[in-house]
């Protein structure tokens, strides 16, 4: 016989409720700001500012999709279209042949430059306005703390790879990285 999880109360069901549906409209809003100015989607966003912010301006593709919690082949998409466009390039990684290293191009560096004081409008409209340093010092403390919570089961992008066992080993190939 399997228990039910216990019910959440109001409190928690408001707070749940109020989380979800601020990020949703901060998320259109921030989309909206960055296609606008940049043509860029939220992803492609958080990848160039990833890299921006990045030594030398490059993350390995699978280090990139567990940051921004995005899948390995939507992410490969995403990267793709960068690509095309010129905002980034992708290489054979140094450390490990199987890994693609991603760098973020001057031009990609230009685009950053061109949505970034808008989206800090927005978020400061939309997200900080309402709230005083206090308030903005104690979102932080617990939306941090949730998160932190909710990496310690990785996500899916980090989760290791099955490997099939070459026919006549007993082990599968160790992964390397």
């Amino acid at each position: 016989m399997t228990s039910s999880p216990p019910a959440l109360d109001a409190t928690q069901l408001s707070a749940y409720f109020a989380l979800i549906e601020a990020s949703s409209l901060l998320k259109h809003a921030v989309e909206q700001q960055l296609q606008e100015a940049g043509r860029l989607s939220y992803v492609q966003f958080q990848l160039l500012a990833t890299l921006g912010d990045s030594p030398g301006g490059s993350r390995r593709m699978t280090d990139l999709a567990d940051g921004v919690v995005y899948s390995r082949s939507g992410l490969t998409y995403q990267a793709q279209t960068l690509e095309t466009r010129g905002l980034v390039t992708r290489t054979p990684s140094t450390d490990d042949e199987r890994s693609i290293t991603v760098t973020i191009t001057e031009d990609g560096r230009s685009v950053l430059a061109g949505v970034f004081p808008g989206h800090v409008a927005v978020l400061g409209d939309l997200l900080f306005a309402p709230l005083s340093r206090a308030d903005i010092e104690t979102l932080a403390d617990i939306l941090g703390r949730a998160r932190d919570h909710m990496r310690r089961t990785p996500p899916r992008s980090a989760q290791q790879r099955r490997h099939k066992k070459p026919s006549g080993t007993d082990q599968a190939p160790g992964r390397r990285g």
